[in-house]
């Protein structure tokens, strides 16, 4: 019989883990799956390591060639010291944040060589490791016509699937806050905002309810706080609410998630200055993260209820915006004057949290980039330790910092000329963000509740190694990580 050669491809190039030398005389520490792929090659891969130069240094990777018949290539990616695990001064676990920045320092190398499958080490954490790949990979560049090579990831070796699999629905969710966020605002407006939300839900219809409000809605609902902001804008508002009934126990009481989505900010009638004015395409970073972490809550099939509700609309300066000194009157009856008409998330918030009363929430998180303080850390202001604790959650990477909720802060706001309150500081002409949590208070009721400030987290220029630069997505897996740890919780 004749045999027909077909093509072989040559297979994937791994990506995999070396760890730094305990000490110098120690040989070379290689991860389990790179271990084995050394010893299938006789010890190549540890040589060539030792002769190609000084030791990997974690987050940076090496390529080698040649090494094997059927793998045209290899990236070692350095993973830092092994064992390294939970640091107490710097919030985190510094072993899954040195795995997803090596895993995607080595998707990116293969990714500019335009290799369009690679596999991937699991470095004994695969869900970290998918992590990295997911989210180190990500370009928006829908809009441009030279693109990158969109590159396919699997793990190599033999692996936890269930790990990786989470691994990547956590990363698709933070990118898919990362694409809302950086897309323009011409091109995410609260209408798309609503359909694309929509879009990602349907494959999980039987468990998920969408209602995009309309204007005519939001006015019978009395927010108008809310409708003061949006009037500025020729875009018509939309107040998204997103129900997923992922509990057996269809009256457990939900977790309410409330983002700000201000799709794009000029401040108003108080305009801000131009130069950086276009980031403001991503001030709906908190409607961003939160429906992306509903999308997956769902996907992980969370076994908990949770109502996601973001309020949609633009702030512009026209004819018919607010105007400093405005007075309006909130969902729940008092009323705001409106010095600072860049200080709209609050005034868009406010009814919204107004609303997440109405479902007899277990707890009330609302995201938004208020204030632009630039930390690193997502801004925690809330009226409970426990959710405190939740939150203080470092697996993910994405830290959480506590800010205080002084009684000094609701003065300033309670001290208005005209009206109930004031929707800036009297100290503070742009409003810091321990005011703006003061003021977002006078509209929550429930027992447990908790602001973030996302404002400091919402771009990325080099501070996270595995997120490229532009919008980060932030703090999405930590809110689905929170999300998971109270619906498992005893």
């Amino acid at each position: 019989g004749s045999q027909t050669n077909t093509p072989k491809f040559p297979p994937s190039p791994p990506i995999l883990g070396v760890y730094e030398k305990q000490s110098n005389n120690d040989g070379i520490h290689l991860t389990e799956a790179a271990a084995a792929f050394d010893r299938s090659i006789s010890g190549k891969l540890s040589e060539m390591l030792s002769i190609s130069g000084p030791p990997l240094k974690k987050g940076k990777s090496r390529i080698f060639y040649g090494l094997h018949q059927d793998f045209p290539s290899a990236v070692v990616v350095g993973l830092g010291k092994s064992g390294t695990g939970v640091c107490g001064k710097e919030n985190w676990n510094n072993c899954k944040e040195n795995i997803r920045a090596a895993v995607s320092a080595g998707c990116r190398q293969l990714q500019d060589l335009e290799v369009a499958h690679v596999e991937v080490d699991p470095c004994g954490d695969g869900q970290s490791a998918a992590e990295g790949a997911v989210l180190g990979l990500f370009e928006y560049d829908e809009l441009k016509t030279k693109k990158k090579v969109r590159v396919t990831t699997q793990p190599y070796g033999s692996v936890d699937s269930a790990a990786w699999q989470k691994g990547v629905m956590y990363g698709d969710g933070q990118n898919l806050a990362r694409q809302l966020m950086e897309a323009p605002a011409n091109h995410i407006t609260p209408t798309v905002f609503a359909n694309t939300i929509e879009q990602k839900l349907s494959p999980f219809a039987h468990k998920v309810a969408v209602h995009k409000r309309p204007q005519s809605w939001i006015e019978s609902e009395q927010m108008g706080a809310f409708l003061s902001v949006s009037k500025g804008s020729e875009e018509p508002p939309i107040f998204l609410e997103l129900h997923y009934k992922g509990s057996l126990d269809s009256a457990q009481p939900p977790l309410v998630l409330v983002g700000k989505g201000i799709t794009f900010d000029s401040g108003g009638i108080s305009l801000k200055p131009s130069s950086g004015m276009d980031a403001m395409r991503a001030d709906m970073g908190g409607a961003a993260t939160v429906c992306s972490a509903i999308v997956t809550a769902a996907a992980l099939k969370l076994p908990i209820n949770i109502i996601g509700l973001a309020p949609l609309c633009e702030n512009m300066p026209s004819g018919k915006a607010n105007k400093p000194g405005d007075v309006v009157r909130a969902k729940n009856g008092k009323t705001i004057q409106i010095d600072n008409t860049d200080a709209e998330g609050r005034l868009i918030l406010a009814d919204a949290l107004c609303y997440a009363h109405s479902f007899k929430p277990r707890a009330i998180i609302n995201a938004a980039t208020l204030t632009g303080t630039n930390t690193q850390a997502a801004l925690m202001l809330s009226n409970k330790h426990r959710l405190i604790n939740g939150f203080s959650l470092i697996i993910t990477g994405d830290r959480v910092w506590r800010m205080p909720l002084f009684q000094h802060y609701t003065k300033q706001i309670t001290e208005s000329a005209l009206a109930d309150l004031n929707n800036i500081g009297k100290y503070s002409r742009s409003g810091g963000a321990c005011t703006a949590a003061a003021f977002l208070r006078e509209f929550v009721t429930a027992d447990h509740w908790a602001h973030l400030d996302i404002a400091g987290v919402m771009t990325n220029k080099d501070e996270v190694p595995y997120l490229r630069k532009g919008m980060s997505g932030r703090p999405t897996r930590t809110l689905v990580e929170f999300a998971a740890g109270l619906a498992f919780e005893p």
